[in-house]
């Protein structure tokens, strides 16, 4: 099955609502269209001590990672930021996997 695309809401300087997260797709994936400008808000909601990890596919060695992956932990209860995102180095369609729906993603273009 094809990646459940989440869209990403585009900044505006008068201010713009944060979309709704989306539980990651941990069975296809997800994506995002990548104009290099997307960043995405990663939320652990899990309440204990459990961290999650979120892995970005690449389309070239990016960071001495040899393998086109790249991957990040959240710890519980945290949210972080990941991105922008080069799309020499990860593609006009930004490809990512989560291992648990207990992470949540926005998208957002600055």
């Amino acid at each position: 099955m094809p990646r459940t695309n989440i869209a990403a809401t585009q900044a505006t300087r008068s201010g713009a609502v944060l979309p709704a997260a989306t539980a990651g797709d941990t069975v296809n994936g997800n994506s995002t269209a990548n104009d290099g400008r997307v960043v995405l808000i990663v939320r652990n909601t899990n309440g204990a001590s459990t961290a999650r990890t979120i892995t970005f596919q690449t389309t070239v060695s990016v960071d001495g990672l040899t393998a086109p992956v790249r991957s990040e932990s959240v710890p519980a209860g945290e949210t972080q930021v990941f991105g922008p995102f080069s799309p020499t180095d990860y593609g006009t369609t930004l490809a990512y996997n989560v291992d648990n729906a207990e992470l949540t993603i926005q998208a957002l273009r600055v």
